[in-house]
């Protein structure tokens, strides 16, 4: 059974976890926009520094996985609300370089700005991370899930959680900050050349 976790909480993940999916979802709010929502998870590799070691470690719907295979992302939904998870990614912890400390796992309103949109249009967005058995389970067995509840209002990023590095283990963080600014804001503020 997976843990619930609320805003700003820390769990270990099993020391025996050498793959994990993290799955994210979420549903829009009906409004008369007339445009659609295009949601996008994005993955900072980071280093000790605080930022990413170069630009190969920002992955996105422009970059499916890092040059050393240790994260992948299973590609672009352009529509969201399934029902389930919306974007996919997998981490395999036995290729995660040793000088990355952190990996950030954000989400994004793609045109934002242009759209009109924000997450305060967002709802039931969550996380999930569960434990797999190897690249080609997509299901996997869910160990820790996060419900972002908090209403943003003008935010056009968020980052969900991030899981780190801490005394040679791995720890999940339930973060839930958003930003204004969208994928560029997120792309500065980690170091990523835009």
């Amino acid at each position: 059974m997976a843990v619930n976790l609320s805003k700003g909480q820390r769990v270990n993940l099993d020391k025996g976890m050498k793959m994990a999916l993290v799955g994210l979802g979420w549903s829009t709010n009906r409004y008369d926009g007339g445009q659609d929502f295009d949601l996008d998870a994005s993955v900072f590799m980071i280093g000790k520094n605080g930022k990413v070691r170069s630009d190969d470690d920002f992955i996105f719907y422009g970059n499916l996985e890092s040059k050393d295979g240790s994260v992948k992302h299973m590609g672009d939904n352009l529509v969201g609300g399934s029902g389930g998870d919306d974007e996919v990614i997998l981490i395999d912890f036995t290729k995660v370089p040793d000088d990355v400390d952190k990996i950030v796992i954000t989400v994004t309103i793609y045109e934002a700005e242009e759209r009109g949109q924000n997450f305060g249009q967002v709802s039931e967005a969550y996380v999930r991370v569960a434990t797999v058995s190897g690249p080609d389970d997509m299901t996997g067995q869910d160990v820790l899930r996060f419900d972002l509840a908090e209403e943003f209002s003008i935010e056009t990023a968020l980052v969900f959680c991030e899981i780190y590095r801490y005394k040679g283990e791995w720890k999940f963080n339930a973060v839930g900050a958003g930003y204004q600014g969208g994928l560029r804001a997120l792309c500065l503020t980690y170091g990523v050349n835009v």
